[in-house]
């Protein structure tokens, strides 16, 4: 049970006071903008979708988790068991999306092509399965560049 004590001095606003909140969130926006421009480059059109969008160059999942481990750096010291924390999370985030939800990715490329065979068949298939899910290793590795800039940005001029 939750004491009244604990609930008087919950302050939210702190949480967006907070520059390791700003670091990590700033990451997954920065990322998400330099993966829309990229797309833009090479669609020559402007896609919003890839601002809310998993998989793709930069990683924002690498980009927010790295941002918020270097904020926690940053504020709290590079040694403390908090940063310590935020770099492990960081690091099996990171992982994660270059490998499970990579391979996941992977396979769903390969239901699709099945899914298109069916049709040709004239089997009435299942709905196309999203491919764009994890990430290269280089995608996963400038999304950790993006998040460690934005949070050095953040914690050194603002």
């Amino acid at each position: 049970m939750i004491s009244l004590a604990a609930v008087e001095h919950w302050q939210v606003q702190e949480l967006f006071l907070s520059r390791p909140f700003w670091c990590g969130i700033g990451g997954w926006v920065a990322a998400s903008f330099v993966k829309m421009i990229i797309a833009a480059m090479k669609t020559r059109e402007f896609d919003f979708v890839y601002l809310f969008s998993t998989g793709g160059m930069p990683s924002s999942h690498s980009a927010s988790v790295t941002g918020l481990a270097f904020g926690l750096g940053y504020t709290e010291g590079f040694g403390s068991s908090v940063a310590t924390l935020a770099f492990a999370f960081a690091v099996i985030t990171m992982f994660d999306a270059a490998t499970v939800r990579r391979a996941a990715g992977e396979h769903a490329k390969v239901l699709n092509a099945m899914i298109r065979d069916f049709k040709e068949l004239k089997f009435k298939p299942a709905k196309r399965f999203k491919e764009l899910l994890g990430h290269t290793r280089t995608e996963v590795v400038w999304g950790f560049v993006t998040g460690a800039l934005w949070a050095t940005l953040v914690c050194t001029v603002f």
